[in-house]
């Protein structure tokens, strides 16, 4: 089995050992392997058109802890889907969990056994019913540890837990990161900046200002930095002309409301005793 550090090395080496092989002769030939395969190339059969699942196909039930076990690792999944098998498309470098036909989870293959990963996003349903144990997660952990999870969140929360107490404002972080999933993370955070600059810590107000962000960037003219526009950042304004002639007196009579005065009052039916 060969050893290396690293993915890329290994190939480097498969590489050296594919072009030796290629410049080797078998015996009593005059051309060499790779002589005879650029001869035999044209009479092989074309690549099928459809994507070939290079990975070994699995089917783990979803844990209780929102966990499937592959191969002795552990994997988060969506907190929906606990208690149902999903399919696992397990490959050299890494996994995808597959609710149907949509790819809900996607990682890294861990190599150490025992080892886990886990996505903040895939406990936020769990966590809004139980915001205490959000501080001490592991997905929390990771999430700041790859940088989804930034100092503009942790501001938000500090501001939050101060202006709502601990429980309340946990989970307006939790509305907070749960528009990452309807925007782009650019828009949130601008969204978390407007509101922290406005003061109250409201998850209303973030994403509020996140759909203007998100709407100011989809409607940016491309080749324009942001917050700039063919106008020299302004807006147009539109000047309404004066108006030249003025306007004819009304002389029609008020309305009245005499006509409807018999309606109030009550006439007796013919035969009535």
């Amino acid at each position: 089995m060969p050893e290396a550090e690293a993915l890329e090395e290994l190939n480097e080496r498969l590489a050296a050992i594919d072009a030796a092989e290629d410049a080797r002769h078998v015996h009593g030939r005059t051309e060499s392997i790779g002589e005879r395969f650029s001869a035999e190339k044209g009479l092989l059969a074309p690549l099928p058109g459809e994507d070939f699942d290079y990975g070994i196909t699995l089917a783990p039930t979803v844990r209780r802890d929102s966990r499937i076990v592959v191969r002795q690792c552990y994997y988060s999944v969506p907190a929906r889907l606990i208690g149902r098998q999903v399919r696992v498309s397990l490959r050299a470098n890494e996994l995808l969990v597959f609710d149907g036909r949509q790819v809900v989870a996607r990682y890294p293959r861990l190599t150490r056994r025992w080892d886990y990963r886990d996505t903040l996003d895939h406990y936020l349903e769990i966590l809004l019913a139980r915001p205490g144990a959000l501080a001490g997660s592991a997905g929390l952990a990771q999430a700041r540890a790859d940088g989804s999870f930034t100092p503009a969140h942790d501001a938000f929360w500090a501001a939050a837990r101060a202006a709502h107490g601990d429980a309340a404002g946990t989970r307006a972080l939790i509305e907070v990161l749960l528009l990452h999933r309807r925007m782009p993370a650019e828009a949130v955070l601008a969204g978390i900046t407007a509101a922290l600059e406005a003061g109250p810590a409201s998850h209303e107000l973030v994403a509020i200002e996140a759909r203007k962000a998100h709407r100011a960037a989809r409607d940016q003219p491309a080749g324009l930095p942001p917050g700039d526009d063919a106008g020299g950042g302004q807006a147009d304004v539109i000047t309404l002309e004066p108006r030249r002639e003025p306007l004819q007196a009304d002389t029609r009579p008020l309305p009245t409301v005499d006509a409807y005065d018999q309606l109030l009052t009550l006439r007796p039916r013919k035969g009535a005793s």
